[in-house]
């Protein structure tokens, strides 16, 4: 009997000896630290997707690309450019019962260049209650195909504030788009008969881009893997707190974006990937995840094998140090395939515990995994109450580097099989039109 239990617990410290062994020489903490401190840093201005500064953040991705030595995707340029139209608010009102109402107590999304509404104009009526889940209803109304007005409970008021501060003033639309429909969000405490709504636009042109990378495969190249994240942030905050007025957006997604540039420089110096595997920093998630929809829209679906998108791992998960969750883990067996390969250690990954919160359609793994590609966002991300998400407070010092790093290694070897040839997940169930 104590032979056997010694013989046990050899054969465990065994098996973490050998992942340690298997870690040692994915990431350095101090490449991390590198990466990740460029990123987040106030130099980049919170990178947002209409900005110089988010052009910036792009162009020190590639030369990370570029010294790594990754291939380009696009032809001669690691960056993958497409058209779009910024959509800039220069007026907006909104007047209840012959009243103004505070910018702060509306959102206007809408990309047309002039619009005015009021009680006579035939517009479809919703509401969140207050006893509604807020996230839900107001991402079923803005995803809608209809022009709508929501009036919003006063206990959501924070919410608005804080989105027409992110969404309020810029948006986007795709350059061939000729209008799309206008959402507006007014916060009363009950329904109105006599109101008036306007905003007038400037519309220009703009180019935007994705940066992405590749090591073509040895022995399947046609046979793809996806590893990637955002880079874009919110840009440019009123400052609050104490604070300075920059949303760094360290956590979302400099970590993700750092994660996948560390993945890079690991797969190229092993040189052994049957597959070949893409490496791409997103533009325009926070703004309705353009930079993704494009790339995804301009690659062969059924040529994908795999996406692991990496979104926000700066901090322990609900399920503690060295954990993981993936979203849509049950639509496919990618999340089981790569826990194999970490049999041994002390490392887990998770089914997504916010599931009411939708993210797997929610983030830039949604288009490839409407496709059928078992395409999931990997993440540690607190959601539902990380007080630092979309503020100014998202920076570096708020991190946890070890975290960061665990994660990196955990995702190096739980994909050795789909890297190598040797596993394959199972696909994901198309969404119908």
């Amino acid at each position: 009997m104590k032979k056997a239990f010694i013989l046990s617990i050899s054969l465990i410290l065994g098996f973490n000896n050998s992942y340690a062994q298997d870690t040692n020489n994915i990431v350095e903490t101090s490449f991390i630290e590198r990466v990740l401190g460029e990123l987040a840093s106030d130099d980049m201005r919170g990178r947002h997707a209409f900005t110089a500064d988010a052009e910036r953040a792009a162009d020190f991705i590639a030369s990370e690309f570029r010294a790594i030595g990754l291939e380009p995707y696009a032809k001669d340029s690691y960056k993958q450019s497409f058209a779009m139209n910024k959509v800039s608010r220069e007026e907006a009102a909104v007047v209840l019962d012959s009243k103004p109402i505070a910018k702060n107590k509306f959102l206007i999304l809408g990309n047309e260049k002039e619009l005015t509404w009021d009680q006579k104009s035939n517009i479809q009526i919703g509401l969140i209650k207050k006893t509604d889940d807020f996230a839900t209803k107001f991402r079923a109304y803005a995803n809608g195909n209809e022009n709508i007005i929501v009036w919003v409970d006063p206990s959501f008021a924070s919410y608005i504030e804080r989105f027409n501060k992110i969404y309020g003033k810029d948006n986007v639309s795709a350059a061939s788009a000729k209008s799309t429909p206008t959402r507006v969000f007014i916060v009363a405490e009950g329904l109105t008969k006599d109101f008036q709504i306007s905003y007038k636009n400037n519309i220009q042109p703009i180019t935007m881009s994705n940066v992405a990378g590749m090591i073509p495969g040895n022995e399947k190249p046609h046979e793809y893997v996806i590893f990637s994240g955002h880079y874009d942030h919110i840009g440019i905050l009123p400052a609050e707190g104490g604070q300075d007025s920059i949303a760094n957006g360290a956590d979302d997604d400099a970590s993700g974006i750092t994660a996948m540039i560390s993945l890079a420089k690991y797969y190229k110096e092993q040189g052994n990937n049957a597959r070949t595997l893409i490496f791409v920093a997103f533009t325009g998630e926070e703004v309705g995840m353009y930079g993704s929809k494009y790339f995804s829209n301009n690659i062969n679906a059924d040529s994908v094998v795999a996406m692991i998108n990496i979104e926000m791992i700066g901090k322990d998960s609900k399920f503690g140090p060295n954990s993981l969750y993936i979203t849509g883990y049950d639509r496919s067996n990618l999340g089981i395939l790569m826990q194999q390969n970490l049999k041994g250690s002390s490392f887990t990954f998770h089914p997504d515990p916010y599931t009411a919160q939708n993210l797997f359609y929610r983030s830039d793994n949604a288009v490839l995994a409407a496709l059928g590609v078992p395409a999931h966002t990997f993440s540690t991300s607190q959601i539902d109450k990380d007080e630092y998400y979309h503020t100014v407070k998202d920076e570096i010092s708020t991190l946890d580097i070890g975290n960061i790093k665990s994660s990196i290694e955990a995702i190096a070897i739980g994909a050795k099989g789909i890297v190598d040839g040797s596993q394959t997940p199972n696909r994901v169930e198309k969404l119908k039109d």
